[in-house]
């Protein structure tokens, strides 16, 4: 069985946990794959091909809602107040993998920016996938708090594109 660098896994979370992406998958020429997500279906659980996981490795394992989450997770990781406060927030999610796109042609006007009022049905962003251009439509009411992805960069399934106030 090949042994992992807990501290290698911990910069791999560490990076994660400070960038847009939702999720990270390596896979070595030995068999060994190592795939670390955010995305909280996964609740943070670290996997190898082998199936033998690692809980509580990842901070966002503990749910944002959670009382004790504002103080540390299970693993002893403090988790930032900021996580709390979020979760106020409803999140649009990338429906698909692709690449992003805040406009609808280079060079156009951002279809928005943070502090707009949203309504439902309001095309938010693109997302291009196999060549073909798909408008992301808005699932409720709300302002524009946080603008999560990178025009032109790509995304994953399941990735946090935007955060809503709804009562904004």
């Amino acid at each position: 069985m090949t042994m992992i660098d807990l501290r290698y896994v911990k910069k791999l979370v560490e990076m994660l946990d400070e960038s847009s992406v939702d999720s990270i998958e390596i896979a070595s020429d030995k068999g060994m794959k190592i795939r670390i997500s955010k995305t909280p279906q996964q609740r943070g659980a670290v996997q190898m091909a082998a199936p033998m996981t690692l809980p509580a490795l990842l901070p966002a394992a503990v749910p944002a809602a959670a009382p004790q989450a504002a103080e540390s997770n299970s693993a002893g990781l403090e988790v930032p107040k900021v996580e709390a406060a979020k979760s106020k927030y409803l999140e649009v999610k990338s429906p698909m993998v692709g690449t992003y796109y805040s406009a609808p042609e280079p060079g156009a006007r951002p279809y928005l920016t943070v502090g707009d009022r949203i309504s439902k049905g309001q095309i938010l962003c693109i997302i291009e996938a196999m060549k073909i251009m798909n408008e992301i439509e808005s699932e409720f009411d709300g302002v524009v708090k946080e603008m999560l992805a990178q025009n032109a960069h790509p995304v994953e399934y399941g990735q946090v594109l935007f955060r809503i106030d709804p009562n904004g």
